[in-house]
């Protein structure tokens, strides 16, 4: 028997009540190699098969998980610039029944979230007209510690990298083990940090600047991520000037009068976003 292939907006003929299914906002698909993650989209109505692929932006998720909600924060942003948005579920209780944290750190027992949103970008490109060979990436708190380390693990899949409010950061490091430092990354995920790699991709920072509850960071973390800082301010500056360290160029934007909210501080995220998918092709990497 041979696998279904998925439908495409275009496989449809014009006014099926399919194309309103998978154009606008999507309902979320099980992942297929692994049903316990799921993503949702958002895909501009006038998406088509002509011309080339469109941009694709990935947004993920902080530790509530609001995925759907982020996807819709997006749509006049994707309207407006003819990209698609996807966002990804990681669902908590992945590695145990008080798991929460997995997919931030990308601990590798039991499962790699960084393979998990590859193979749904992949999914991605057989269904819609997208560019996956490099994508945007974006992801605030729990996201922005995702997304971070992502970028150390796949820095050749990405157009751009926005990195907001991390509660824990990951310096690059080569005397600290994993997650606090990437000494032993070769031991855990077979490849090593790269710094070469991220220079020249575009980088934003983003936090609020009221962001400076520790209340609200993880109780467990500590001496390292103490060294990094006592709130998100600090550890985002501490990451920047590690990064700054090692000839990467972060961009640190400190929103006025935000706290730890996501949505506060997302127009800052889109306007750099919006630089990012309207550079032309030859300028995306």
């Amino acid at each position: 028997m041979t696998a279904e292939r998925p439908l495409a907006p275009w496989d449809l003929p014009a006014g099926h009540p399919g194309i309103r299914f998978l154009t606008g906002s999507t309902a979320f698909f099980a992942l297929t190699r692994d049903p316990r993650f799921s993503y949702c989209l958002y895909v501009p109505t006038g998406h088509a098969l002509d011309g080339p692929p469109v941009p694709l932006v990935v947004a993920v998720h902080g530790t509530r998980r609001r995925a759907e909600t982020l996807r819709d924060a997006f749509a006049d942003f994707a309207e407006r610039h003819g990209c698609v948005v996807l966002a990804p579920l990681f669902p908590a209780g992945i590695t145990g029944p008080n798991d929460v944290d997995s997919y931030k750190l990308l601990s590798p027992a039991g499962f790699r979230p960084d393979e998990v949103l590859l193979a749904m970008v992949d999914e991605a490109a057989a269904r819609w007209h997208v560019r996956t060979d490099r994508f945007h990436l974006h992801g605030f708190s729990g996201g922005g510690q995702f997304a971070h380390r992502f970028a150390y693990l796949h820095p050749e899949r990405l157009a751009s990298l926005s990195v907001g409010a991390p509660g824990r950061v990951t310096l690059l490091d080569p005397t600290t083990t994993w997650w606090h430092g990437t000494a032993d990354m070769k031991e855990q995920f077979g490849t090593d940090a790269d710094p070469a790699a991220l220079r020249g991709l575009p980088v934003q920072l983003v936090v609020g600047e009221d962001d400076t509850e520790a209340a609200e960071l993880a109780p467990d973390d500590g001496p390292l991520s103490a060294a990094a800082g006592a709130d998100r301010v600090a550890r985002i500056n501490a990451l920047r000037a590690n990064w700054r360290d090692h000839g990467i160029d972060a961009r640190l934007d400190i929103v006025p009068g935000a706290g730890h909210n996501h949505f506060a501080v997302l127009p800052t995220v889109q306007r750099f976003l919006e630089t990012q998918v309207r550079a032309p092709e030859v300028t995306q990497r």
